[in-house]
């Protein structure tokens, strides 16, 4: 980084480290221990949609690998489209199998990376649920919603937590709780203006 960078604060981008997404595992049952999360089985990889065969083929030749595992159980990996025309990559694992889960949003990454289309890797993402409890004014908080979101440019994690109704509305105490909890197990995102919501992601 040269002085002119430092002087007009621009900093290097951060170099994506996919091995990162191997401490999942390990992170939940942190989280289970901690706040009673566990994880659906569900997880998908976004990215900015690009025309063109290369990309097409790129995406089918990752569906196709996936699909391919004999020892999937869960529906077939699917490529779906958002309101905002990002693609998602959609992997359903048994609830049991995060470390496969993990496997396959690093086969997504890591397939898009070598074929030229890393700059379009947007984030990753592995969803947990309450499994059940009360809160403050003894609510029942059983099958709520959370995302462990990786952003690819960044290197870093975060945690999403939408509030259940028609609303975008997030769980700020919640997400804030999670941070805590996993510091030590993953390496989150410091700047809390790069946690983006990722309403109605698909896997979530």
């Amino acid at each position: 980084m040269g002085l002119l960078d430092i002087l007009l604060g621009r900093t290097k981008p951060v170099a994506p480290d996919l091995d990162r997404l191997f401490a999942l595992p390990s992170a939940a049952v942190t989280l289970e221990a901690a706040t009673g999360f566990t994880p659906t089985g569900r997880g998908a990889v976004c990215f900015a949609t690009v025309e063109g065969a290369a990309f097409e083929q790129t995406h089918h030749e990752v569906q196709a690998l996936l699909d391919a595992d004999t020892d999937r159980t869960g529906p077939p990996v699917r490529l779906l489209r958002d309101e905002h025309g990002y693609s998602w990559l959609v992997s359903h694992r048994s609830p049991d199998e995060l470390s496969l889960l993990v496997n396959d949003l690093h086969a997504v990454n890591s397939a898009m990376e070598v074929n030229g289309f890393g700059p379009q890797l947007l984030c990753s993402l592995a969803g947990f649920a309450d499994t059940g409890g009360r809160d403050a004014d003894s609510r029942d908080t059983g099958g709520r919603p959370l995302a462990l979101v990786y952003l690819y440019k960044r290197g870093t994690f975060y945690p999403f937590a939408p509030l259940p109704g028609q609303e975008q509305r997030r769980d700020n105490a919640l997400e804030l709780q999670v941070k805590a909890v996993l510091e030590d197990d993953l390496r989150l995102e410091p700047d809390l203006s790069r946690w983006f919501p990722v309403w109605g992601a698909p896997g979530l």
